[in-house]
């Protein structure tokens, strides 16, 4: 029972994540009155669908993708509503549209989650890790980066030049760094200061983290600044993780598909002791999955939005399209690429469970 109820989430998230991407393509494209003849959840047989006006509508069986498909996009139209038709920066506003929502997605959902939290996390160092003396019995510091300089009060900006936009931030660069002393830039009262080998080191657990932060009160201002913060953290530790697999610190054993996705999200949907616990894990794997479907649609890679918006950028610098024969070609082989990439990480992902 425990399966179906996960890949019954697994399927909720994945259309989400796909409906919201595909409605940004829809939305724009309306907005700029280009024809859409259809709109798409899911690939492969009709489920559902109906028309209205211009477009028919469909839920389809597999939910793997999506698509909007707007007339005069991948063939000659001599409509006057035609994609093809409009303006370049009009085409390029419906083509990043996709990624957009999937990035407003992300930060409405964190907003979501801010708002179930007690406080809104900062990084501003609220208490450094103690212990007590076993000779003498007093509270003395268990923290090393206190030692090292930092004070109560300092908000932390940069670590060894990585700017640090929230508290996942801070928190990740802490449990991935490799080093041993740091650079720590930090806002003390109003003055900007940089202290040089600052070693992070709790004695009681002995881990990295050997303070907490300082949490405020919530309204509007807190919940949605944070918000803001934390989804540009999220989509820069995705960038951060793509640069790392092109340059091989990665290698495409770790890449995971949606059945390793769907083994995530069930680990996801049984971390914590509460159901309120268990949703907010949940929540927080869809934030990182949609921000990471809106990051990786953005890469100039053949068949992805990203490489869409090169073609139209290189259109409005010449003034004169690429050969549609030459651009379909692109795209195919990119999504060929893109396919036989997906086989294998579904390979993969069967063999771990296997």
């Amino acid at each position: 029972m425990q399966h179906v109820i996960t890949i019954l989430i697994a399927f909720l998230i994945f259309e989400l994540i796909i409906a919201i991407h595909e409605f940004g393509h829809f939305i724009v494209a309306k907005l700029h009155k280009i024809r859409v003849n259809q709109f798409a959840i899911g690939m492969g047989p009709r489920i559902l669908h109906f028309q209205k006006g211009e477009t028919e509508y469909s839920l389809r069986l597999f939910p793997i993708g999506g698509f909007c498909s707007m007339e005069g996009e991948d063939e000659a139209s001599d409509c006057p509503n035609s994609f093809k038709k409009k303006a370049v920066w009009r085409r390029m506003t419906v083509v990043l549209a996709g990624a957009f929502m999937n990035v407003v997605l992300g930060f409405m959902l964190t907003v979501v989650m801010t708002c179930m939290s007690e406080k809104v996390p900062t990084t501003e160092i609220a208490k450094f890790a103690e212990t007590t003396d076993s000779t003498t019995g007093e509270t003395i510091s268990a923290s090393e980066s206190e030692r090292s300089g930092l004070q109560i009060g300092d908000r932390i900006l940069a670590i060894d030049g990585s700017h640090i936009f929230s508290a996942t931030d801070l928190a990740y660069k802490l449990q991935t760094t490799v080093s041993e002393t740091h650079t720590v830039t930090v806002k003390r009262d109003v003055e900007r200061l940089t202290i040089e080998n600052v070693t992070f080191h709790n004695d009681n657990t002995d881990g990295l983290l050997d303070f907490s932060v300082l949490g405020k009160a919530k309204n509007p201002i807190t919940v949605v600044s944070y918000a803001a913060c934390d989804t540009v953290t999220t989509a820069k530790l995705i960038w951060m993780s793509l640069v790392e697999l092109v340059t091989g610190e990665y290698g495409l054993q770790d890449l995971s598909g949606p059945v390793g996705t769907v083994s995530v999200i069930e680990q996801a949907a049984s971390a914590g002791e509460t159901m309120l616990e268990r949703l907010q894990s949940v929540m927080s794997l869809t934030i990182f999955i949609t921000i990471n479907v809106g990051v990786f649609n953005l890469l100039p890679i053949p068949g992805l939005d990203g490489s869409r918006f090169v073609f139209l950028l290189i259109e409005g610098i010449r003034h004169k399209p690429i050969a549609k024969e030459r651009e379909a070609m692109v795209h195919l082989i990119g999504m060929v690429a893109l396919f036989l990439l997906m086989i294998f990480v579904t390979v993969q992902d069967v063999g771990r469970l296997l």
